[in-house]
């Protein structure tokens, strides 16, 4: 515990006005948190440093010695200048009631230290934490940085996540109590073997502590090098990633070239794109289905995925959408339109550039106003420089476009539904070369 203290003192960067948050249940574990903050405190006092304790304490309403934990903690950060905040949770996912609790006690830290503008977050999780998380993913299957556990400090955009006690025993913990008078609430849940953590902690560290009473310094370095080794690999994904997952599209050739523990973090990181802070409903079947849709022989297939949404592969892309898309649209066109697909149709006033993006009008040769819409089956299309009209499906596929993007590519049609312009693929018959005759200039980018 002297170790942590030091490292609150000396190795944290402090200046005078600093505010910080501090997870506090009641508990051995955060009371000693709290009880070494308030030293820190102390010391940074004595040179002219102060700074701001704000201690966030969690009334989860489950048992019924809460809100006398509540009042413990409340009277102990009166007595000693810290501030007193408190998050009553009122209702909890009946799917899985530990991780709604533990993404709604993170959510309200992060709360308090926006509105507080704190430097630092800290949480009381030791060694012992850091030794039943890593068996309990080792047991039930993670990812290479999930083994890892938790890290000491977490940077997040605007402050930092502190971890002093991840080098401290539970018992180191319990001593340290003691010798400081520091009072406790005890949550009897802890002890109960339903719960998975519980028996890990029961019945499986003592045998680790007994081969090594030090074992735990094992597990940190255990932790950092696996932490390590998925930061570099982590980089190397990236980098790849943003040369073949492209506007939410997967270059399937491009990926099938890549190392497969390359391959398993695209996959993951996709998928924490597409689904944000609603990743908790994606399962390690979830991403072995995919992977294996990415490596089977079929060129078009999908399959479902959580939230009524599809990985669709098609040729060599692939992709995830929702089930169910409406994608009809159609637009009347003036001066500049953003599009479905992302992209843009703008009038301009000129241009050098004569590619498929740029499309030249006489407004005598055709009917204003100009409309833009998805295609509509049957749709053909004068092509220039050649004799009759090609369906614009044919367009596609020679063009090797994507299903899902042929249902959204817009499609430029004048009043009498003439096409006049297949934006970045094809010009239509109405186009003019830039020593011809015309007042309209159009722009897809």
């Amino acid at each position: 515990m002297d170790n942590a203290f030091e490292y609150l003192v000396k190795e944290l960067e402090w200046k005078d006005g600093d505010v910080v948050v501090a997870g506090i249940s009641g508990g051995p574990d955060s009371m000693a948190l709290l009880h070494l903050l308030i030293r820190t405190w102390r010391a940074l006092f004595i040179k002219d440093i102060k700074i701001t304790i704000v201690c966030a304490h969690v009334n989860h309403k489950v048992r019924k010695e809460s809100d006398e934990e509540e009042i413990f903690v409340k009277e102990y950060c009166e007595k000693n200048r810290v501030i007193f905040d408190c998050y009553h949770i009122e209702k909890y996912d009946d799917e899985n009631f530990h991780k709604d609790a533990r993404d709604k006690r993170y959510n309200y830290y992060e709360e308090l230290v926006n509105k507080y503008h704190a430097k630092y977050l800290f949480t009381a999780h030791h060694g012992d934490d850091l030794m039943e998380t890593i068996l309990m993913r080792i047991t039930r299957g993670s990812t290479l940085k999930g083994y890892s556990g938790f890290s000491k400090v977490v940077s997040k955009e605007n402050y930092k996540v502190i971890r002093p006690l991840i080098e401290v025993t539970k018992s180191e913990i319990a001593e340290y109590d003691e010798v400081n008078g520091i009072k406790y609430a005890i949550d009897k849940t802890n002890f109960d073997d339903v719960y998975t953590r519980n028996r890990f902690r029961k019945y499986f560290l003592p045998l680790f502590k007994k081969e090594d009473k030090n074992v735990h310094h094992k597990f940190l370095k255990f932790s950092n090098t696996i932490l390590e080794a998925n930061n570099y690999i982590e980089k190397q994904a990236n980098i790849k990633m943003n040369k073949i997952y492209i506007n939410n599209v997967l270059n399937i050739e491009d990926f099938l070239k890549e190392e497969h523990i390359i391959q398993i973090h695209i996959i993951y990181s996709i998928f924490e794109k597409i689904y944000g802070d609603n990743l908790k409903h994606i399962t390690d079947k979830h991403i072995s289905l995919f992977y294996e849709l990415l490596v089977s022989k079929k060129g078009n297939c999908y399959i479902k995925l959580p939230n009524n949404m599809i990985a669709k592969k098609e040729y060599n892309k692939c992709m995830i959408v929702p089930l169910e898309v409406n994608n009809n649209y159609n637009f009347e066109f003036k001066y500049y339109i953003l599009l479905p697909n992302g992209k843009r149709i703008e009038k301009i006033e000129d241009t050098e550039l004569n590619g498929n993006d740029i499309c030249r009008l006489d407004s005598k040769e055709i009917k204003l106003p100009l409309y833009i819409r998805n295609r509509i089956n049957g749709d053909k299309m004068s092509i220039l420089g050649m004799n009759g009209s090609k369906k614009i499906n044919d367009i596609f596929i020679d063009n090797k476009i994507i299903k899902s993007e042929r249902d959204i590519w817009p499609v430029v049609v004048d009043s009498n539904e003439n096409i006049v312009w297949l934006p970045g693929l094809k010009k239509s018959k109405f186009n003019k070369q830039k020593n011809e005759k015309y007042d309209i200039i159009l722009k897809y980018y």
